[in-house]
């Protein structure tokens, strides 16, 4: 593996999956600016990856696009597999029958990164709790005598910059189960370790839920006694990742006290770290919806401490922070009726507590591609929540199995487009509802990624808000 980035002067890198997002980018950046001679490989087409193209115009880069070809896998000196390959896929396993070392854009990045990492997982509110952390050191000056770097699966690589991020920076991380899959090829955890929580998700990649929650586990495996795990105490399953840590534990959770971390206690949310507790704010503060929000807080708050960050440090970004784009995020008011982009809401459980969040009466657009995920939750949850449901792409017609099962019987339309649906659940919102895009499936049948199908949501809104001024 590469101990430093001169070593990769001269090598034979073959990239597999450019990608749409800039991790694949910002690898063949860093790799031909240390003079790498670089293949990309993706089955994509030029038309496909065109954005990302543009990025690299006029790089010393060969691409092969459309297909991958063996001899691009044997005669070469190193494969960087893009996040989104399955493990163990046929072209790894020629690799490895070639001796070729395989290894990923944040593998590179934990192996030369030389300030500490804050890396932040789970099912849901990773990002979410990731960009609190950055805010709450933001505004509290740390760190001291560095930079804050903020990057990762949220679509932001910092691996062409890791040269330039000294000892005394620090770096907050988002990070997905199919990158720490393959971290376990370095050994390598994170200084500070947030789990948020585990829920199925994922399982077109992972096969089980065993696996999935492995892939999690890595985030800790590696850590040492000097460093932080904070978990949540009422997720049974990060909970039992309690025994095996060898680092110190933080807990956080919304329904049950803690002595060493964060917790939500009555309307309060409250810090505890080293025998002194501190109300950091009351619960009606927060200016982010939703129980899982609080939860987000608390997570953020435990890491953020062990960095220094002051309850009044923690307590102003609760009371201000405005929330991340596709995340339940509020676009605007059309006719009285309130539209939410919870674009981000790829599996059930993230639906499910977007429809807790929300008091008034909700119209919901929810389906999209399948990740081999059981609706019977969710479905449960919108026949009680909901005065209707609009339901497209390829999960319409099991969402609607399980909101039938759940005891919905009028109420349910489904559409053949995305614009059709969004329209049609305007038309069946009166004054005083809201309009909630939260899909509880992956966006890849009708869209590029999640944030596609958000902004695609958003225009739809801003054009239904000028009809509705032009009447």
């Amino acid at each position: 593996m590469i101990g430093t980035a001169t070593a990769l002067a001269g090598k034979r890198v073959t990239v597999m999956g450019l990608g749409l997002f800039s991790g694949g980018v910002e690898t063949v950046k860093f790799l031909v600016s240390h003079g790498a001679k670089v293949t990309v490989t993706d089955t994509r087409d030029e038309n496909a990856l065109v954005s990302s193209l543009s990025q690299l115009s006029g790089l010393s880069v060969t691409f092969k696009l459309g297909r991958h070809e063996e001899k691009d896998f044997t005669n070469t000196d190193l494969l960087i597999v893009n996040p989104a390959v399955p493990l163990g896929s046929p072209f790894e396993r020629v690799c490895a029958s070639a001796g070729v070392p395989v290894t990923t854009e944040i593998n590179l990045f934990f192996q030369l990164c030389r300030a500490p990492i804050i890396a932040v997982t789970g099912t849901n509110g990773k990002t979410t709790t990731a960009y609190i952390i950055g805010e709450i050191l933001r505004r509290g000056g740390l760190p001291r005598r560095g930079s804050l770097h903020f990057g990762g699966n949220m679509g932001k690589s910092l691996i062409a910059q890791v040269e330039e991020i000294l000892p005394q920076d620090l770096v907050v991380l988002e990070i997905s189960s199919s990158q720490l899959a393959r971290l376990r090829w370095v050994k390598k955890s994170p200084r500070i370790a947030v789990a948020t929580n585990i829920t199925p998700n994922h399982l077109d990649w992972h096969k089980t839920m065993e696996e999935y929650e492995l892939a999690k586990r890595a985030i800790v495996d590696y850590q040492s006694e000097s460093d932080y795990a904070v978990l949540n105490k009422s997720d049974l399953g990060l909970a039992s990742w309690a025994r095996n840590c060898r680092s110190r534990i933080l807990w956080f959770s919304s329904r049950d006290v803690v002595q060493e971390g964060a917790c939500l206690e009555g309307e309060d949310l409250v810090l505890r770290r080293n025998g002194r507790s501190s109300v950091v704010c009351a619960r009606r503060d927060v200016r982010l919806p939703g129980l899982f929000n609080v939860e987000n807080y608390l997570a953020a708050f435990c890491a953020a401490s062990i960095l220094g960050a002051s309850p009044e440090n923690c307590a102003e970004v609760a009371r201000t922070f405005a929330g991340v784009e596709h995340r339940l995020e509020f676009v605007r008011t059309v006719r009285g009726v309130r539209c939410y982009n919870d674009s981000i809401a790829t599996n059930p459980e993230s639906t499910i507590a977007a429809l807790s969040a929300i008091d008034s009466p909700i119209v919901l657009v929810a389906g999209g591609s399948d990740k081999n995920l059981s609706y019977d939750a969710v479905g449960k949850e919108i026949a009680k929540r909901t005065k209707a449901v609009v339901l497209v792409g390829a999960t319409a017609s099991k969402i609607e199995e399980s909101v039938r099962a759940g005891g919905m019987s009028e109420g349910i339309h489904n559409e053949r487009n995305f614009e059709d649906a969004v329209r049609r659940a305007f038309s069946l919102a009166t004054e005083g509802d809201t309009v909630l895009l939260s899909p509880a499936s992956a966006s890849f049948d009708m869209f590029a990624n999640f944030e596609h199908r958000g902004k695609t949501f958003k225009e739809i809104v801003a054009q239904l808000a000028k009809e509705s001024d032009q009447r």
